[in-house]
Formats: C-alpha cells, structure tokens, sequence
C-alpha cells in the first residue's frame, strides 16, 4: 500500500531526512515514532504531496507522489500536526465545503456527513460553530475532514497532540473503528504506550534515520538482554529471596509486597528456563514467573540513546 524508496531531504547542509526505506502493508496501522525534528513530519509532508523530496520517491497504492500528483491526493486522507478550521461555519458547514472541494454532489453529502458525524462522535455538535468545539472535539472534526472523500489511506500526524486523557483515549478508540474498516494508517505520536496499543508495527527514526522497525513485540525485545522478572509465591519470603540472590544472574532484587518480588535478570531464555526450573525442584511454592514487558518509552529511550552513540 505505501512503499518509501531512499526518501531524502535536505535543506543546504541539513539533513531532515535520510534515504528512508519502508513498506506498509494495506490494513496495517503503522506508527512513527521519534522526537521533535526526527523527521516525522517531513516524512508525512512528502508523502501527502505537499513537500518535494530531494532525491528518492515514494508510492501509495501504486502511485508515484511526484508524477501522479492529483491520484495520490485522492488515495489519502491527510491529518496535519497544525491545522486551520474556520470559525465562521458550523461543523456539519464545514464539512459540506470541504466534500464540495472533492467535487462530492451535495444530495451526497446529505447523507456522508452525518455518518461522518457519528463516527468521531459528533452527531451533536452538527449545528455548534467550529471555534466554540473544544480541542478535542477540532481535532475529532478535522480526522472526519480527512475522511471525508473515503481515502484508503489515512497519514495523522500528532492526532493526539495537546489532547487530555479522556479526549485521547476517544481519539484512540475512533482509530480502532477506522482500523476495523480496513484504512491504512500511518500515525506519528510521542505518546508511546498509546501507539503500542493500536498499532501494527512501529518505526524509531531518529535525526532523519529510520533506526528500528518491526512489531512493538520485536522493538521491545530489543532490549530483552536485560529483563526484569516478576514472581509471586506462597510461603517464607526470606528462603524465596535468598534462592534467588544466590544466581549470579540475578541483581536489584526487590520485595514488593506480601508474597510478590521482582529482579533484572541477565542470563540467557534457557538460562531463564533454569532458573524456575531449580526454584520448582527446591519446593519454592511459585504461583507465577513472568516477564515484565519494556515499556515502549524506555525501549524508545534506549535505543535513540544507542543511535546518537554510533
């Protein structure tokens, strides 16, 4: 569906972006993540038609975005990290002026846009004016503008940016639905344990360079030489503790309350293995062993810190 090709950017000496290469699968939700002048939203402004790219291309559903200019327009609904509304019409007028600018006929917006309205939930708001919406509720309406010409693929850049927590985890939800419908999304956020949650697989890019990709299982195990093991059991927690700082695999062993304990532990899977293996043998009463999943802001920490370091 989107297919990147040695992607570049440059202004004079600067580099944005960096011979990028990526393929995103139709259906798929594809998070970007990266900080503040990674290069995210040069990315998205290339892709969406709106910024030229020094050298290298990029096709969506087969179509070249420097030579079938007006095609790629069309396959794409384009959500920016900044954008404008007006403030003089009300929100189902707004929407009509955009469908109008797609050459939707109106008889058809009389039936799009109130489905549209409903989907970001805001069937109730059809007849408020755009500038008394909350920001939650603009950006709700600009993610139904995008919408609005039935794109395959939808290109969000920051779409929860400056949201409180109850407007993003609406924001989330509405994602999850257009999932559901089988749009493509490629999405860039800062907040990382959301994009975990709904996406596919995610991209690192750092200083203009993709430096990781994959699944957030596969980012995550990145970092899976050191892990941080939970454990709860039953009975003394002085021989459960003991057992387990006597493995030289073990360290910052921490008793977490009544019956509960967590460790980093360095050794190998089959070492790992072992270890429980032993513990079960010596008649230590264990409910669960389980490994304590990076969090997706760590890994991304971590693995942005190891880049710079190269």
């Amino acid at each position: 569906m989107i297919e990147i090709i040695e992607l570049t950017k440059k202004y004079g000496k600067f580099t944005a972006l960096d011979s990028l290469n990526l393929q995103i699968n139709k259906g798929t939700v594809f998070g970007f993540v990266g900080q503040n002048g990674a290069g995210k939203s040069t990315t998205f402004s290339i892709l969406a038609t709106l910024l030229a790219p020094t050298s290298g291309t990029a096709f969506i559903n087969g179509y070249n975005i420097q030579k079938d200019t007006k095609a790629v327009r069309r396959q794409i609904g384009y959500m920016p990290d900044f954008f404008g509304v007006y403030d003089q019409l009300k929100t189902s007028e707004y929407l009509h002026f955009y469908g109008a600018s797609y050459g939707i006929p109106y008889q058809e917006r009389q039936k799009l846009i109130p489905r549209l309205l409903e989907l970001v939930n805001l069937s109730h708001k059809k007849d408020v004016y755009v500038d008394l919406l909350s920001r939650g509720m603009k950006q709700r309406l600009c993610l139904a503008r995008s919408l609005i010409h039935d794109p395959e693929v939808l290109i969000l850049d920051e779409p929860a940016s400056g949201l409180d927590p109850r407007a993003r985890v609406e924001m989330r939800e509405i994602l999850k639905e257009l999932k559901t419908m089988g749009k493509t999304i490629l999405i860039s956020s800062h907040i990382l344990p959301e994009l975990a949650d709904m996406c596919d697989s995610i991209g690192i890019i750092d200083h203009g360079r993709l430096i990781a990709q994959g699944s957030v299982s596969e980012i995550q195990a990145m970092l899976h030489q050191e892990r941080t093991i939970v454990v709860k059991f039953l009975g003394e927690a002085k021989r459960v503790i003991s057992f387990f700082e006597d493995d030289p695999f073990v360290s910052k062993l921490t008793e977490m309350e009544k019956g509960s304990l967590q460790f980093v532990y360095r050794g190998t899977e089959e070492e790992q293995m072992e270890l429980l293996k032993r513990a079960v043998l010596q008649d230590l009463q264990i409910i669960s062993f389980s490994e304590e999943k990076a969090n997706l802001e760590d890994v991304f920490m971590e693995i942005t810190k190891g880049a710079s370091l190269s």
